[in-house]
């Protein structure tokens, strides 16, 4: 996790908190946090990071969309990021 872009991070946390996000799920809800638009040249690649580097899921609901999910490493990241963050906040 400590490799990641804060934007991988926030698109990692987005997939974890949702049941397997459509793409454009997931640009929709990170729009919303970021207040901009955010464009498919940044999205995908991003998102194909995540699943290179096995920490998310990719599967196709249908021809057209594909739809992403946090893997157990993925949550397992997450879970040593709070903790960390855990000393610095609490």
């Amino acid at each position: 996790m400590d490799d990641l872009t804060g934007f991988q991070r926030d698109l990692l946390y987005v997939i974890a908190g949702a049941d397997q996000p459509s793409g454009q799920e997931v640009k929709d809800e990170v729009e919303k946090y970021y207040n901009s638009e955010i464009n498919h040249g940044r999205l995908y690649p991003n998102l194909d990071t995540l699943v290179n580097k096995e920490l998310v899921e990719k599967g196709q609901l249908d021809r057209r969309t594909n739809y992403y999910a946090i893997s157990d490493e993925g949550r397992s990241a997450i879970e040593q990021r709070r903790e960390w963050e855990r000393q610095y906040i609490d």
